[in-house]
């Protein structure tokens, strides 16, 4: 690999970020393709594919092989407010491999007893944000059903490109949660993105049921984000 195929390599591992490292077969060419950046049109539909899935694998394009190798940071979901919902979605979050933090000022909640085994926070989401910012690939959950703790985190994964951000609460708790950030400067389009009610509307009863409609949620965001690797 060429030093400075190299160097974009590694910087985009450093700043969380997917990348490709896409490699001809026949004749052992390499070349880097990080997402979002322009790629040859020749290989669009398997580079947008590889981002995508997340998955490596081979293309016989134009009569030549290519392997895809994709490496893609690992996706994290941020659980903000340490209530029944968290704990049930932190536990399933794992199975399916994702990274987790739980965060909630409120100490009676965020306790190891209720979240064993779980990145929990006791601070206010802006003190753990300074040293664990939000990425593209974090899901924000927003679930305290209150603003003083929620409506600064959601702001935050707005500006930050979340690939999920979402809020639990009824549709009156959210049309006043959308008109709170539109005073704060949030446009229509940022705010459409926030999903609320949150998770797949699966008729979910309870806790249980509600951590699985949003954790379903959360995948099926991830691997239909959209990707601007065109020509």
């Amino acid at each position: 690999m060429k030093l400075d195929d190299l160097k974009r390599l590694n910087t985009a591992r450093h700043q969380r970020q997917t990348v490709l490292r896409i490699t001809d077969l026949h004749g052992g060419h390499d070349s880097i393709v990080v997402e979002g950046e322009a790629c040859d049109p020749l290989l669009a539909v398997p580079v947008s594919a590889a981002f995508r899935s997340g998955k490596s694998g081979s293309s016989e394009i134009a009569g030549r092989t290519y392997f895809i190798d994709v490496q893609i940071p690992p996706p994290q979901i941020v659980v903000i407010g340490a209530v029944h919902v968290g704990q049930v979605l932190a536990q399933m979050a794992q199975l399916a491999g994702f990274a987790i933090r739980v965060i909630d000022p409120r100490m009676a909640f965020a306790t190891q007893e209720r979240f064993p085994k779980i990145e929990l926070y006791s601070d206010w989401p802006d003190e753990v944000f300074a040293t664990r910012p939000l990425d593209a690939y974090t899901a924000l959950v927003a679930l305290s059903h209150d603003p003083k703790i929620d409506d600064f985190p959601l702001a935050e994964a707005l500006r930050a490109g979340c690939f999920y951000v979402g809020a639990l609460g009824g549709r009156k708790s959210h049309s006043l949660r959308l008109q709170r950030l539109a005073a704060n400067g949030f446009s229509a389009a940022d705010l459409e993105r926030i999903r609320g009610p949150i998770g797949l509307d699966i008729g979910a009863i309870g806790p249980a049921e509600i951590g699985i409609a949003i954790l379903a949620e959360i995948v099926q965001s991830l691997r239909r984000r959209s990707t601007a690797n065109t020509q």
